[in-house]
């Protein structure tokens, strides 16, 4: 487990574009001869020629990978030289579309992230949320995961018709794409196609907050004015329109970038801001010092007994090497206070006008919660009340209140279920539950009644912990992955 991780990458992308006041991903795809004698140097110089020019317009670079392993070894060696060459105050996204599991994932986000050293990289999420946990082990980095794409023959497939049980009403595939993976985690954007406008609009309308990655502009048909329009978020950022050939192939590449990244800006002025009706926790103000307060959060689950190792039968019989009992965070205010701090950050996007725990462990989380963030909390009987009111959920609510529910680890899904049904017999909408830790295989059952989960750490970061910490031995940490994988 990383310590002492810088900010997160969306939060540095916001502070990059911000500063520079562009939204501007300018796509570095050198086209050179196979029969170039020295490739590595021609990309390099053509590189060169696009970064010095256009720098002062870019928020992000996007080498697309192939375009340099296509000239093998030469190529693989100008990206790393490509690489030094982008500026600090510049995100870097690398075009890659992975998509694979275990080892294999494992080694590409190593390719990534520790051997190249960009920000960011696209990720193909067929393979589900298995491929992408790799990548985002990185704390400080991100992936965008394709979900509408620019070319024609995606729409036989990415326009499937997709049946939403929740919502009692069809859905093209991507739109469950956007779902699903924007479930994954604060460090997923979307790959949204910037020629394709409404689903842009369809995505942005679905998920307030994410960060959109939008090639298509230029020679591709896209606007950068009719993306932006469809994808801003109401803070102005939210989205990267990328421009590649349009820019490498000017005569004048720093002229050109400052024209798109112009026309980026007027739509941004022209589209104003717009407000959800509903009670949003800021998706845009980062918490201050969120690495910190991560460490806090694990470090006192630790110290706190809260996470134990051992032998601890559990209900079911089993015995099991380690034990989480979270209960026991209110032992201790200030890390109550902490973990309080650690679900807002979670939920910095999400559409809600009440937070619900779920009883009995996570209603003085829940309550926490509700301080932190200044909204009004319910909680669901799970127990039917024979008496007085015989309410189902007690607080002050109305029918079409959307619902925040808030449970402290999930294992299986099935008590989360139960809470879920309680409240949506009151008229309440409930589509997202966070939880602290996430230590099971509850994720698709809660996603199968459309609910999306948002964990703020998994188990293993823990194990990860304590192996740190020096309180458990690599051969103890290896055992606690293995029972958990076997369950």
């Amino acid at each position: 487990m990383r310590s002492a991780t810088p900010p997160r990458f969306f939060e540095r992308l916001e502070a990059i574009c911000t500063a520079k006041d562009s939204l501007l991903c300018i796509g570095l795809d050198p086209r050179i001869s196979d029969d170039d004698r020295d490739p590595k140097q021609s990309i390099v110089d053509a590189n060169t020629r696009v970064i010095m020019e256009t720098h002062r317009f870019a928020a992000a670079y996007k080498p697309n990978i192939a375009f340099y392993e296509a000239h093998g070894i030469a190529g693989l060696e100008a990206l790393h030289e490509t690489l030094r060459l982008i500026p600090d105050d510049t995100a870097v996204i690398l075009d890659a579309k992975r998509g694979d599991i275990g080892a294999t994932g494992e080694a590409y986000a190593r390719a990534a992230f520790d051997v190249f050293g960009v920000d960011a990289v696209t990720i193909s999420p067929y393979m589900g949320r298995d491929s992408a946990h790799p990548f985002l082990r990185y704390e400080d980095r991100a992936v965008f995961a394709l979900c509408r794409t620019s070319n024609p023959g995606a729409e036989s497939i990415q326009t499937l018709t997709v049946v939403n049980a929740h919502a009692a009403k069809n859905e093209q595939l991507y739109e469950t794409i956007a779902r699903e993976c924007t479930g994954w985690g604060p460090n997923v954007g979307l790959v949204v196609a910037a020629n394709i406008p409404e689903a842009m609009q369809r995505v942005r309308d679905a998920h307030a907050s994410v960060w959109i990655l939008a090639p298509g502009i230029g020679t591709q048909g896209g606007s950068s004015f009719d993306a932006v329009s469809a994808g801003v978020r109401d803070d102005g950022l939210g989205i990267l329109p990328v421009a590649a050939r349009s820019i490498a192939t000017d005569d004048d590449p720093g002229k050109k970038a400052r024209e798109i990244r112009d026309e980026i800006n007027r739509a941004r002025a022209a589209r104003g801001t717009r407000r959800r009706p509903s009670r949003v926790s800021d998706p845009h103000e980062p918490a201050p010092d969120e690495s910190s307060l991560r460490q806090a959060v694990l470090t006192g689950l630790v110290e706190t007994e809260c996470f134990r190792t051992g032998e601890f039968k559990l209900k079911s019989g089993e015995v099991s090497p380690f034990y989480i009992d979270l209960r026991r965070i209110v032992a201790s205010p200030a890390l109550l206070a902490q973990v309080a701090k650690a679900y807002a950050t979670m939920v910095r996007g999400l559409s809600f006008d009440l937070v619900a725990g779920i009883p009995v462990a996570a209603l003085p989380l829940a309550t926490a919660v509700s301080l932190e963030l200044d909204v009004p909390m319910v909680y669901p009987r799970m127990q039917a009340k024979d008496h007085g009111a015989g309410n189902a959920v007690e607080g002050a609510f109305k029918p079409g209140d959307r619902v925040l529910l808030i449970d402290d680890l999930i294992t299986r899904g099935t008590s989360k279920i139960e809470a879920v049904e309680i409240l949506r017999a009151a008229g309440l909408i409930v589509e997202d539950l966070t939880v602290l830790i996430e230590r099971g295989d509850g994720r698709a059952e809660l996603e199968a009644i459309g609910v999306a989960l948002h964990a703020y750490a998994r188990v293993d970061e823990l194990f990860d912990l304590c192996l740190a910490l020096g309180r458990v031995s690599d051969d103890e940490a290896a055992a606690f992955r293995a029972y958990v994988a076997g369950r």
